[in-house]
């Protein structure tokens, strides 16, 4: 069996793009890194390619109870943990509103995406120390008439996480809370004409990794999109609206 490490990780998204990208970098950091998702196959094989300790189970985030076991299950395989990193998420265009895209995106981005948040903080109160970090996107800024959903499910996430932030306050705990910002990466969630500053995955990992590191609140990326995220927020509505 692979020597158990002191500082512990799960990565709740870990089969493809920037969750994949996380648990490798974190391994390669010394940590010890459950990973999850739905695919079984694509969670060996990346287990197989971590260094130190590693293990997988397979969740569908849309199942709670499926969820709450998984995690459960790694966090006693761990031996404990200390980062919890939600990158599960999917994204559709979807300017016709067909409601089978809308209601998938809210099951994984809005209902999947709180129950892991509310799993990870409740562990973390309970041990009075942790980080939760939380992908969230620029796209959560504003919304989208071709991505309704996906853009105000990424609010929701933001708002969450905020929340969780202002509760561990509250409690006076060192729990750490991250809510990430990508603009652009070339993962399959990146869909559509005209995109701009697309970032590797690597890349995104090697920032967020960083953000981690110094124990930041908030963090775009690829940073650039900072100015992004100000510009959409200082437009006047009736100018975002004709976009």
């Amino acid at each position: 069996m692979k020597e158990l490490t002191a500082k512990k990780a799960i990565v709740i998204g870990a089969t493809s793009g920037i969750g994949r990208a996380l648990a490798i970098n974190l391994s390669r950091q010394g940590y010890s890194v459950g990973v999850a998702g739905r695919r079984q196959a694509m969670l060996e094989t990346l287990v197989d390619e971590l260094h130190g300790a590693s293990y997988y189970e397979v969740i569908d985030v849309t199942d709670t109870a499926s969820l709450l076991n998984g995690l459960g299950a790694l966090v006693e395989r761990l031996g404990g943990l200390d980062l919890l990193v939600i990158s599960a998420g999917i994204g559709h265009i979807n300017p016709n509103l067909d409601w089978d895209l809308e209601r998938d995106t809210i099951a994984v981005n809005v209902a999947g995406f709180a129950a892991a948040a509310n799993f990870g903080m409740r562990h973390f109160v309970k041990q009075h120390s942790g980080h939760l970090v939380g992908i969230s996107s620029v796209a959560a800024i504003r919304g989208g008439g071709a991505t309704p959903a996906y853009n105000a499910s990424k609010a929701f996430a933001s708002n969450y996480l905020e929340g969780l932030r202002q509760n561990a306050a509250h409690k006076k705990m060192p729990i750490t809370i991250t809510d990430v910002k990508p603009g652009f990466v070339n993962t399959s969630m990146a869909k559509g004409n005209g995109l701009f500053w697309v970032a590797s995955a690597d890349k995104a990992a090697d920032q967020i990794c960083r953000a981690i590191r110094f124990r930041k609140s908030h963090v775009y990326v690829t940073r650039r999109w900072r100015l992004v995220g100000w510009l959409l927020k200082s437009l006047p509505g009736g100018i975002y609206a004709r976009i």
